[in-house]
Formats: C-alpha cells, sequence, structure tokens
C-alpha cells in the first residue's frame, strides 16, 4: 500500500458579530408632583472614649512681689477702696492703684493725658507753684505725704477717701464769661466741663494751703490737711470752698 499523506483540517474563519445597539429606555409619562423624599435618620452611634493623654507637667507659677500685690500709695494707703459718687468727676478722677504717684510727665502734650494721670500726683503738681515749691517735686511729695499721715491720724479714715469728697464738694458747677455785643462785654453764666471742674478743685485745695501757711506758726503739711478736712466737711472756713460759692453766687447773677 503506498503511504497515505495525513488531511489537515483548517478551521474556517468565522465573521465578527455586530452586538445590537441597546433598546432606549422608555421615558417616564410626567405624573404629579411627588413630595420630596425624607432624609434617613440613621441611629446615633456609639462614641469611642479617645485614649487618655498623659497629665501635663506642672509647673510653679512665677512669684509676684507683695509690693506689687497691695500697690498701696505710700506703702499704706489702699486706692481700690475708694469711691467717688459725682459721676461728672468718676471718669476724670484717676483711682489706679501706684505706690509712688509720679509719671515724669509721660502724659503732657495728649489730648485729655491729665485724666490719666493719679489725682494724688495732680495735688502734688498743684503745690508746686509757689517760689518756695517751684519745680521741687520731693519737697511738694513729702509735703503731700506728711498731710496724708496728719489727716489719717486725725479722723481715722482712709486720706485717699478725704481728699476726694473735699474735691468733689469744692469743683464749681457753674462760672461766668464774657460776650460782646456790638463793642459791649456783657457777663454770661456758663455751665463748666467736668475736666474743668478737677482743675478748679485743686487748683483752689493747693493755692489755699499755700495761701494759709503765709504768716502762720502751722507748717504747709498742717494747711493742706486742714484745707482738706475743712472741704470735706463742707466747712465754709476753706478756702476752696469759699471759692466755690463766690464763683457761683456771681454766675448765678449773670443767668
Amino acid at each position: 500500500m503506498a503511504d497515505e499523506k495525513p488531511v489537515v483540517e483548517t478551521p474556517t474563519p468565522v465573521a465578527p458579530q455586530k452586538e445590537a445597539p441597546a433598546a432606549a429606555e422608555p421615558k417616564e409619562a410626567p405624573g404629579p408632583a411627588t413630595a420630596p423624599k425624607e432624609p434617613q435618620v440613621t441611629a446615633p452611634q456609639a462614641e469611642v472614649a479617645p485614649e487618655q493623654a498623659p497629665p501635663k507637667e506642672v509647673r510653679p507659677k512665677r512669684k509676684i512681689p507683695h509690693t506689687l500685690q497691695s500697690s498701696k500709695l505710700f506703702g499704706k494707703y489702699d486706692m481700690t477702696e475708694i469711691a467717688v459718687h459725682d459721676a461728672g468727676l468718676l471718669r476724670y478722677i484717676n483711682l489706679d492703684p501706684v505706690i509712688t504717684p509720679h509719671s515724669g510727665g509721660r502724659h503732657a502734650g495728649r489730648w485729655l493725658g491729665k485724666s490719666r494721670v493719679s489725682i494724688v500726683e495732680r495735688i502734688i503738681n498743684g503745690m508746686m507753684r509757689t517760689e518756695e515749691f517751684t519745680g521741687k517735686k520731693i519737697k511738694a511729695y513729702n509735703a503731700v505725704k506728711a498731710a496724708f499721715g496728719i489727716i489719717a491720724e486725725k479722723t481715722k479714715q482712709n486720706p485717699v477717701q478725704i481728699m476726694v469728697n473735699a474735691i468733689e464738694r469744692v469743683a464749681p458747677r457753674e462760672e461766668v464769661t464774657r460776650l460782646k455785643y456790638g463793642g459791649i462785654s456783657v457777663p454770661k453764666a456758663v455751665d463748666v466741663s467736668s475736666a474743668r471742674r478737677l482743675d478748679v478743685a485743686v487748683r483752689n485745695i493747693t493755692t489755699g494751703a499755700v495761701q494759709s501757711s503765709y504768716k502762720s506758726t502751722k507748717s504747709i503739711e498742717e494747711c493742706l490737711a486742714n484745707e482738706l478736712m475743712l472741704a470735706a466737711k463742707g466747712d465754709m472756713t476753706s478756702h476752696a470752698l469759699a471759692k466755690k460759692e463766690e464763683l457761683e453766687r456771681v454766675a448765678s447773677s449773670a443767668r
């Protein structure tokens, strides 16, 4: 037999089939308006406690000196317990706690800078008006300090409160100004601003203390203490209170 050759079957190529296009979804017909769906409320999950942080290191606080904690005037008188009863002067009477009432002129030349100066320092500055105390701040400082000691010894009260009461008593509420009408000067009564009331009161108190020390056996410290105590009580022998009454009497006649 002759050798027979094996028959090799070749696969017939199959044409790729095209996918049929997907059928368009039918559009829903417009129906009646439906209410919005309410959001689903989920049950609250249990909170997982975070890991506890290690405790912080506690550092000791900085110690503040006792003098800064108290801040008493001259180391004796507490200024935080002082009460101002005159509402008009409350804004301008500076009662910030201070040990030594000396600002070094930091507020000079500033608008309403005097209201930032301690009221005790303004009394000290008012004492430097005459030739004996002109420019001598230490001498005036010691005189006011000694006068406060005399007041505390006689009244058994805070001398700063006595001083504030005296200022409230002698601060004028009316004064006279002059208006010109056709060359004729006419006096007219006007109200006094709160800042000027304080200025006039301090000036009259210090001027009265200095004048009463002339040709007198009393020292300037005793004269200042007497002036403050008399003015605080409303005694008409006080120079500052007499000046106030005279100023208001002239103003009342010029209304």
